[in-house]
């Protein structure tokens, strides 16, 4: 088979994500980027099917080669996460975002952290009980790769679900802002599973989230002010959209080089342009093509995202010994997610920053995505890793296809009217 460029890859995959969303759109009752999922998803096994019944087809030979010129954790944690981030970013209301700030700060810095824990300790009880043991470091990985919302997967879920609207920007900002906490804690449980000799005392933990998480805020802040300064010099609406284009770009290219988090930069320059920008930066006619065109963003990456998603059953190295983890794993997500989201509704009782009454509907609606997959495809090889790889792959889909399609049916059950 002939090597394929990075035009034909985008040309195949932009294809497959007009022609399923077509169908889902046809014939499924599926919200989009769940119907792409389980299209895809639905797809990959049948060309597995094919493979069994007649060895001599090779089309699971040439999807397999596509894909696997496709790396899945480069593309989206060095590519679609910064422009997905940024454009869910532009459109939260910073001003309802300051009023919930304690609790999102809590959810997604404790609740993160509780998650990880529980389902550190829950995953590694669970494997030694059912022989097949994984160290309790590589389980903590787990937990860190795992525990945090997926910001991309939590924004296309909440477009089919009708919540108050202080619950949904505090859905929102927790799970903008838990990345760069999973991924910093991810980071440091790494080392520590590698023992490769780095030093990771509580000390050196605080320091690298201090550097990582702040100094990405930091960034993203900067850049963001520059560009908004840049913009209200001017009216002219085709380079105000190129200089939300350079704003992503070099401020998460800068990031990786500083070492600092992406994620968070994109996070507060997406909140900043958002806010100040129509305010004192943007006519009307920017405004429409500015955010018109990061809307557009944001929907075709989403789709090429969950299509890719689904697609990489084809080539990720699922075990058999393992789906016996990968089942227990989902629970245990829940479980720890429920504890995780519980205990500040209990610590915080005499106040109202929290409602018990959004537990059941905060639990069920932490839906994980691409970004636990990309981050345990990153993983260096080891034999922990097809096990972490197989319940993250388990978890991930069953969010998003269970979780993303009953939220509704929850809300409705669960939440106040």
């Amino acid at each position: 088979m002939a090597t394929l460029s990075f035009f034909d890859i985008a040309a195949i995959l932009l294809t497959l994500s007009a022609l399923f969303g077509w169908l889902n759109h046809r014939y499924l009752p599926l919200p989009h980027s769940v119907g792409l999922l389980v299209m895809s998803a639905a797809t990959s096994l049948f060309l597995i099917g094919i493979e069994l019944l007649f060895p001599q087809q090779k089309w699971l030979e040439a999807v397999t080669t596509m894909l696997n010129h496709i790396d899945f954790s480069n593309v989206v944690m060095n590519g679609m996460l910064a422009f997905l981030l940024f454009a869910g970013a532009l459109h939260v209301d910073l001003a309802k975002l300051r009023r919930r700030a304690w609790p999102i700060s809590i959810l997604a810095g404790v609740g993160t952290t509780i998650s990880t824990a529980l389902v550190g300790c829950g995953i590694w009880a669970a494997a030694m009980l059912i022989e097949q043991p994984i160290g309790f470091a590589w389980a903590l990985v787990f937990g860190a790769l795992i525990s945090p919302t997926d910001p991309v997967a939590v924004f296309s879920t909440l477009k089919t679900v009708n919540i108050a609207p202080s619950l949904e920007v505090e859905m929102q900002g927790e799970s903008l802002f838990n990345d760069g906490v999973g991924i910093v804690l991810f980071t440091v449980l790494l080392r520590f599973a590698l023992d490769n000799g780095e030093d990771t005392s509580a000390a050196a933990i605080g320091e690298l989230l201090a550097f990582e998480a702040g100094g990405g805020l930091l960034l993203g802040t900067i850049t963001g002010v520059i560009a908004y300064w840049a913009m209200r010099m001017i009216d002219e609406y085709a380079i105000e959209v190129l200089i939300t284009l350079a704003l992503v770009t070099a401020t998460y290219a800068l990031a990786q080089r500083l070492h600092m988090s992406g994620p968070l930069s994109m996070v507060a320059a997406g909140l900043l342009i958002g806010d100040r920008g129509p305010r004192d930066a943007m006519s009307d006619r920017t405004q429409r093509y500015v955010f018109g065109l990061w809307t557009l963003i944001d929907e075709i990456l989403n789709s090429v995202l969950f299509l890719l998603i689904g697609l990489e059953v084809l080539v990720l190295r699922l075990e058999p010994a393992a789906f016996l983890l990968a089942t227990i794993a989902v629970p245990a997500v829940l479980i720890a997610r429920l504890i995780a989201v519980g205990i500040p509704p209990m610590l915080f009782a005499g106040s109202d920053l929290f409602s018990v009454k959004n537990v059941p509907f905060l639990t069920w609606a932490g839906v994980r995505g691409g970004i636990s997959v990309a981050l345990a495809l990153s993983i260096p090889e080891s034999a922990a890793k097809p096990a972490i790889l197989t319940a993250t792959y388990a978890v991930v889909l069953f969010s998003i296809i269970i979780q993303g399609t009953t939220l509704s049916y929850v809300a409705r059950r669960t939440l106040d009217r």
